[in-house]
Parts: structure tokens; sequence; C-alpha cells
């Protein structure tokens, strides 16, 4: 049975009631005309495809309105005056529901007070979603109020910023979160058949993927109670990509607890304190865990988050306690350190911790190993020379190491025929281990529910490549994530020269680097993309994002400015740090201008220069990047600094030129292609008429004309000739003939002519 469904153009909510609880406000009159009653439940597709709950808004407002939040907006992968197809949803209440979120949610917020704060919200696969409490139409169950003082003892005055991820829910499709649901964390309450497989490390799976499945979605959620127990150590043969670490841990591993008498002889103490750093999850513990136990040597685990939420005599007295239970060679392991002894503004119980560590490390046949993947953001203090002292680093996995992880993990799970590891390497651009354990659990569970009454189920290629869709690396950001929904280059009409341009400036030095190192030349490291508003810049950037294996990190130019000192610059070394991690990664600066203009003309005490100076560091400065390229764009080029287009920076200029006949038909007809219209229409005749009109003024006249189809009816199933040619009074060309010279002029200049 099919259901009514009507297009609405998104704003964003007035009400700060709405805000992050997974409400979206329509016009009683599209409720009625969709059969909806209050907080029913929709579907919603814009760029991707969510759900949220519909509540009634004001009388007096726009039918054609859609009033949602930020969250919901990012889940639509669409932004303010998009459009969005909202048809009534079919909701099944949730077996399961797993979420990712950060560090510290996931170790401060037990399963219990996850489910109190997602009951009563409707969910899909990939959607972000915030802790604070549906509690503006509260389900059975649900205990807004108390919950909020949990939570925000647990986490701090900052919980109702923190963002979980969807990533499996039981039955799939859209489902609904209520008392029954059991709610747990992705790298949290793991099955039994995965215990044995260390979350960040290169494992073997010693039990079928459909068995791993079935215990995990059966698994028994214990609440407010904490588990520690010892994971068993990896082989070090398949300790991929970390074969030089673990060979530096293993020498000072040796020296340390097995020859200190030749230390000594040689004037040097025995005493080891390590600071481990790389990528969250690409398996710091794990290795640390493997080189010890080759070593016969003891490790007793401590988890740096778990202390900084606790009370600070409680917190030393766990530390105290973890030294003492030293019996014989032990490392004490203090995993993401820079959590209990951050570089910014540490606590005071900081100076009594270090002093803890450095009393701790004169005792004999005792080791301390710090974890990070910050090490920037820990406390200088740790690495004094009777602190941490020595440091090693692990490395993000590339191509080849993540295939050879991918043949690792999937060695003992039951395969289809035809399963191509190079092609999951290839897809899976900024992937860590932990990542790809993520990966080969999602597979399993689809594998599951498709095979649950087969003697013999096995994981396919589909399955891999389906887990793709709702499993991100951990070094993502839900919110600066560009959507592509889906697209490519090959959907962009026309365009030819500029995609070839695209493809030649980002998507090949990120797929082929050895051609360019073979020629011995520097690939480039940047594109600034220009021309009128409206053209089509960000919608090329989304068809690039979804043509290329890459992570793509979108921020608008204004996005990264604050008026406080210092931050707009670690703003930016935060973006390229995080996209270095992500490798082979785009960075798309929307707005340009507004973050790199011309030195020395603005008057935001300096605000603007030093983040210029900021981006040219980050763009050619000492530490080069490594498989990240720039992409801004900008519709005022002549006002971007100089400096950022010399060669070397953004160096090559690509000009998108307004559309043509040709290419507003084909923007018309992707427009509308889920618009119902008349026989009277023809798109290709109505293109030759709109003269000056840019992509997304072609867009909007689709829009008005649907609009204006509905204000003569709710019930209209069709927009005709008439509708279009009353729309085309409404919307009116915005390209800027100065403007438009303006361009021209400045594109001519750059190729020569």
């Amino acid at each position: 049975m099919s259901h009514p469904q009507i297009t609405l153009t998104v704003r964003h909510t007035p009400s700060a009631l709405d805000t992050r609880r997974g409400v979206v406000r329509l016009h009683p009159e599209v409720l009625d005309a969709l059969g909806l009653r209050a907080w029913d439940a929709v579907h919603l597709t814009g760029a991707r495809v969510s759900a949220a709950l519909a509540a009634p808004a004001d009388e007096t407002g726009v039918p054609g309105v859609l009033l949602t939040d930020d969250v919901t907006m990012s889940n639509l992968g669409v932004t303010e005056g998009a459009e969005v197809v909202v048809a009534p949803a079919e909701v099944a209440a949730a077996k399961t529901v797993t979420v990712a979120g950060s560090r510290l949610a996931s170790v401060s917020v037990s399963p219990h007070m996850l489910r109190l704060a997602l009951i009563g919200k409707v969910l899909t696969i990939g959607d972000a979603v915030s802790l604070l409490p549906q509690d503006l139409a509260p389900s059975p169950g649900s205990d807004p109020a108390g919950l909020r003082g949990q939570l925000s003892r647990a986490i701090g005055a900052t919980w109702t910023n923190e963002l979980l991820t969807v990533t499996a829910t039981e039955p799939a499709g859209t489902v609904a979160v209520g008392p029954s649901t059991v709610v747990t964390w992705r790298d949290g309450a793991r099955p039994a058949a995965e215990a044995a497989v260390p979350r960040t490390a290169t494992a073997l799976v010693r039990t079928s993927a459909v068995t791993a499945a079935e215990e995990w979605i059966d698994a028994e959620v214990v609440e407010d109670e904490v588990v520690t127990e010892e994971e068993p150590a990896v082989p070090l043969a398949d300790l991929i990509g970390a074969e030089a670490a673990a060979r530096k841990l293993g020498e000072w591993f040796d020296l340390a607890f097995h020859r200190p008498e030749l230390l000594a002889r040689l004037g040097a103490p025995a005493h080891l304190g390590v600071l481990l750093s790389g990528p969250e999850g690409v398996g710091k513990a794990t290795l640390v865990r493997s080189v010890a136990h080759e070593a016969d040597i003891r490790v007793v685990p401590l988890a740096a988050p778990n202390l900084a939420v606790l009370d600070p005599n409680v917190a030393v007295a766990r530390l105290r306690e973890a030294v003492r239970a030293a019996d014989g060679p032990t490392v004490l392991l203090l995993t993401d350190v820079d959590a209990l002894l951050p570089a910014a503004s540490p606590p005071p119980v900081a100076t009594v911790v270090l002093e803890e560590l450095r009393t701790a490390l004169k005792r004999e046949r005792f080791a301390v190993v710090a974890t990070t993947a910050r090490a920037e953001s820990a406390d200088p203090r740790l690495r004094a020379a009777d602190l941490l002292d020595r440091e090693l680093g692990l490395a993000l996995p590339d191509a080849k190491t993540r295939r050879e992880l991918l043949n690792v993990l999937l060695r003992d799970v039951p395969l289809d025929q035809g399963i191509d590891c190079g092609v999951l390497a290839e897809r899976t651009p900024g992937f860590v281990a932990a990542d790809l354990i993520a990966l080969r659990r999602d597979a399993a569970l689809r594998a599951a529910l498709r095979q649950r009454d087969t003697d013999e189920p096995r994981i396919s290629q589909r399955d891999l490549l389906d887990a793709l869709a709702t499993v991100r690396p951990v070094s993502m950001s839900t919110s600066d994530n560009l959507a592509t929904g889906g697209l490519t280059l090959d959907d962009v009409g026309n365009m030819v020269d500029v995609k070839q341009s695209l493809t030649e400036a980002v998507l090949w030095p990120l797929r082929y680097p050895d051609s360019f190192a073979r020629l011995g030349v520097e690939p480039p490291r940047g594109v600034l993309l220009y021309g009128p508003p409206g053209g089509g810049k960000t919608f090329l950037v989304r068809a690039l994002a979804g043509t290329g294996a890459l992570n793509v990190f979108a921020v608008k130019g204004a996005e990264l400015m604050d008026k406080w000192v210092g931050e707009s610059e670690r703003a930016v070394r935060e973006l390229f740090r995080r996209a270095a991690e992500a490798a082979p990664a785009l960075i798309f600066l929307d707005e340009i201008d507004a973050l790199a203009p011309r030195r020395g003309q603005s008057s935001d005490s300096g605000v603007a220069d030093r983040v210029v100076a900021a981006l040219l560091t980050e763009l050619d400065g000492v530490e080069p990047m490594r498989e990240v390229v720039v992409l801004g764009a900008t519709n005022r080029p002549e006002l971007v600094d100089p400096a950022l287009l010399r060669p070397g920076r953004l160096e090559r200029r690509v000009y998108v030129p307004p559309p043509d006949a040709g290419s507003r038909a084909a923007i018309l007809a992707a427009t509308s292609k889920n618009t119902p219209l008349a026989d009277d229409v023809d798109l290709a005749a109505v293109a030759s008429t709109l003269d000056g009109y840019s992509a997304a003024d072609c867009a909007a006249l689709i829009r008005e004309a649907a609009l204006t189809a509905m204000r003569e009816s709710l019930e209209a199933r069709e927009v005709t000739a008439a509708h279009l040619e009353t729309a085309r009074k409404t919307v009116r060309p915005s390209l800027d003939p100065a403007q438009l010279a303006t361009l021209e002029a400045y594109a001519k200049t750059q190729s020569g002519e």
C-alpha cells in the first residue's frame, strides 16, 4: 500500500524546546493531508533518509514548511531552504539498538541511562541522536527529570552537546525505542564470541560470524555494572602494520626487565616510561599486551577516562591500588592518558597523579606505558626525564595494510566465494583496526538476519559492502561529514571541463600517488572552486566525494572563526589533524573568502589574519600534508588572500560557469524526478526561457510550482505548466550580471586569455 507524501521546504525551528529531541513540526493541514495525528512518526527523505516524530506547528505558519533542528538537517544531509519529502512512517518496536559515541559518553553512560535517553524516539541506522530525552510527549517508562541529573553527574555540564550515531537496529528500518529495548554501545557489551577479540586489535575470529551476531542480539545488559577482564594477547604475527613499533617496544622491555644490569654498567637507569600515540582504535593497547605477553610480563590496565570522572581522592586511590597490584615484572597500561592529564587547564589532581607515577617508576621490574590519540593534548610534564621519557607512534593503516588486516580478521569466518578484501580496503579510507572489526560485526549481523534458518550461514561480499553504509571511521565527526546522497560525477550533467579538472586535482593525487612519485613531482595540494552563487559548487563537491574513495570534511568558512584569542587557529589545526588521521581525505572549505580574506583589511582584531597564517602553515608548513587535499569554494575569488593562491597551496583554480539551456533542462529534470508533472509540461522549453537562472533558481522554480499546486488544493496530484508559469512570477533569476561579468573576467585572467 502506497502512502501519501508531500514535499516541504526545510526551515530551522524557532523553538528551543524542539532542539535535539528528534521532533519536527508540520502545519496541521499537512498532518491532516498525510493522515497523521500529533506525535506520529514520519519518514523524511533528503540527501539521505531519516525519521522523526511529527508535532503540530502554529496554525498561522506556512503549510509548505517543515520546521526542524540542526541534528535532523544533518541526518537528512540538507541545509535550510532545501526540499524534503515527508510521508507517514511504518515503525517497528526496537528489540536492540546499538550506538557509537565519544569515549567520555561510552565509559560514563550505562546502558540503562542510554535506554532512558532514547526511549520514545524513532531511529534509523546512521542517524545522529542526542542524549536529550524526548519529554515533549513522554513515553511510558521514561523519567526525564531524574535522567537529566544522572547524565549531568556522569558526563558534566556538556552532556546536552553529546551526539551519538545509531550503528545497528533489530529489526532493520525505522524503529522506536521502548522500555524493553536493549540499548548498547558499539564497543561496549561485546558478544561472547568476540570477548576474546580486542576492540582495537588485529585478531582472529574464533567462532562463526552468525553465532557472534546472534549472541550480540541476545546479549544480557547488566545495568550500572562495570566488568573488568584481562583481554588475551594477540600473536605478534597478527599485528599488521605495527611490526616496527612492536620490535622497538620489545627491545625496551627486554633491557628494562631482563637486562637491567647491562644498563647499570653503562650508567643508565632501568626506569622505563613510554608514551604510545596513534589514531583512536589503531591498536595501541593491543600492541602493549602482545609484546608484554611475548616477554612474559604482566599487564595491569587502567583507563584514564574512568579515573577522570571520579572524585580526585578516589581516582588517586585507584591508581595506587593498580600499582600495588604489581607482582613480578609488570607494565601499568594507562589508556587515553590525555583525559586524565590534559595539556590545557590540567586539574589539581594532575600534580598528584604525576607524583604517583614518578614514585611507581622507581620500583624494580615495573614500567608505565601511557596511550593517547592526541599526544599534543597530553600534559607536557608527562615527558619529563623521570616519567615517560620515550615515545612511540602508530600510523594510520594504508590500503595495503587494511587489506592484510581484513585477511586476518576474516581468516576463520565462514565466507562466500568471491570475497575481495582489496575492494573493501579501497572502500575504507581512514579505517583503523577497530573500525574493521566493527565492519565485520555489522556484516555478521546482516548475514545472520538474512540466513536465520540456514545450517551453514556465510558472510557475502554484499554483506560487507552494505555494512559500509553504517560503519564510519572513529576519526570522522558526524557534524562535518559531507552527505553525498549517493551522487557521483556521472550524475553531473555537462561541465565536462570542470569535472576533468577536479578529477585531476583531487582524485588523482589520492588514487595514483605512485605515478606522481615516479615522475618526481608533488601532487597539487589544493583547489579553488569559484563561480556565481547557486551554480552548483557544493553539488559538485558532493558528487566528487561520492566518486572517490576518500573521507570528506566539510566546513563553512565562518564556522572556524571565534572571537577568543587562539581558538580559531586551534580549530584550523584540529581540522587538519583529524583529516590527516582519516586520510585519504578532502577538506572542503565553503565560503573560503570569509575564512581567509586579504590580510590587513579586516576590523576583527586580527582574527582573520591569524586564521590565514594558520591555514598557510598547515598547507605548506614544516610537516607536509600526506594524502590530504584542500578544496575551497567561493563566489568572490578576488577577496581571498593572494598568498593562499600561490603554487603549493590552492594552486589550481576551477571556474564553475552558470548553466546553459541544456544544463538548465537537466537540472529541472533532476529536481522534478520525484514530482509528478502534467503532460503539458515541457522542461526543455521552460529551460530555454530561463536565461540568468542559476542551478539553485531552477530547483526553486520546481519547488515553488509544487507549492503553488498545494495552495490550490492539498489533494493536488500533479504540477502543471500553469503552476510553473505562476512560479516564475515569484522565483526571479538571482544571478547578478555585474558579479557574473567580474567572475568571467577573473576566469579569463586565470586562463591567460
